[in-house]
């Protein structure tokens, strides 16, 4: 499955993303000539004062009443007027296009923004089929996806720039995004709002796959963590349930809480804490032994197990898949 970077500026990979595109160029495009304009006038006039040795002249001239240059400005409104208002038509055609959230969406999620990570619920006709994971979005491939915004602390800035722009997410109130992905493919997220010492680590993936695959993701993921099976990994779940659980989920398992990302299927995604660290044994390793030392100011605390504690929980931890 290919992966898309972080970049708003090429190949788009949706009909919402594919709308901006051409207005992000278009604004771009005017913003670089004007830029280029001023700097070409500025050095016009001051080469041709120095050439004209009047700089001494200019500095002690006596302030009079002249031509008040109205005539220029005139010009210079004109020749502004044009390129902003081609861009305001387009930015308002472009937003009727993509601001309202699709009429019959096939997948509705609920996607809550924290200091520094991100909640994603996935509903269901049943409560058995609800099931939350966190800085991973699943999505089939041709498919508009409804995404009602939760803030659950200070502002955050939900963004897909390869499928969808830019919808704030704020506390008190739910804000709707949307994005469909027209081909497979892992699409990086980010959150584009300052919101604390960790904004800059707080990324999330949306993995786009065929129906069928996605229906084999959603079937997995509904089911609960699966039991220990080796003495280690039976040390490792009473550990993660007495340490971890308090702030972690694990479902069918004594570990309930919701405060921090859902464990149930930890190991299934790639990225571990928001796309700071891959999500590799050893990486696992060091984010529970000492999360401090690789996202200071997140809500995990230093957990200062023995050795014998860290090899139980990893095993068990690496069965939840």
């Amino acid at each position: 499955m290919k992966s898309s970077p972080l970049d708003y500026l090429h190949n788009a990979a949706g009909p919402r993303a594919q709308s901006i595109l051409p207005l992000t160029w278009f604004t771009l495009g005017i913003s670089i000539v004007v830029c280029v304009v001023i700097a070409i006038l500025l050095w016009f006039a001051v080469r041709r004062a120095r050439h004209q040795d009047r700089l001494v002249e200019m500095r002690s001239i006596l302030v009079e009443r002249g031509g008040n240059g109205i005539r220029w400005i005139g010009i210079g409104l004109i020749i502004s007027a044009v390129p902003l208002a081609a861009t305001l038509v387009w930015t308002m055609l472009t937003l009727a296009a993509i601001a309202g959230p699709p009429a019959h969406p096939g997948l509705i999620l609920d996607v809550t923004a924290r200091q520094w990570w991100w909640e994603v619920q996935y509903s269901g006709s049943k409560p058995t089929d609800v099931f939350a994971t966190a800085n991973e979005i699943h999505i089939p491939v041709g498919v508009p996806v409804l995404v009602r915004l939760h803030g659950g602390d200070v502002i955050h800035s939900f963004w897909v720039p390869k499928l969808s722009g830019k919808t704030d997410v704020i506390p008190g109130q739910t804000n709707l995004s949307w994005m469909q992905a027209d081909s497979p493919g892992r699409y990086l997220g980010q959150c584009s709002e300052f919101c604390g010492f960790q904004h800059a680590h707080m990324q999330f993936d949306v993995v786009a796959e065929t129906q069928a695959d996605f229906d084999k993701w959603q079937a997995l993921q509904r089911e609960p963590a699966p039991p220990p099976v080796t003495p280690e990994q039976t040390r490792g779940l009473a550990l993660v349930e007495y340490r971890c659980g308090l702030c972690h989920r694990v479902r069918g398992t004594e570990a309930g809480a919701v405060s921090a990302p859902d464990l149930t299927h930890l190991m299934s995604r790639r990225s571990l804490a928001a796309g700071t660290l891959l999500n590799n044994s050893g990486n696992l390793v060091g984010w529970i032994q000492n999360p401090q030392n690789i996202k200071p100011g997140s809500q995990m605390p230093n957990q200062y197990l023995s050795a014998q504690q860290l090899s139980d929980a990893l095993a068990y931890l690496e069965s939840l898949k």
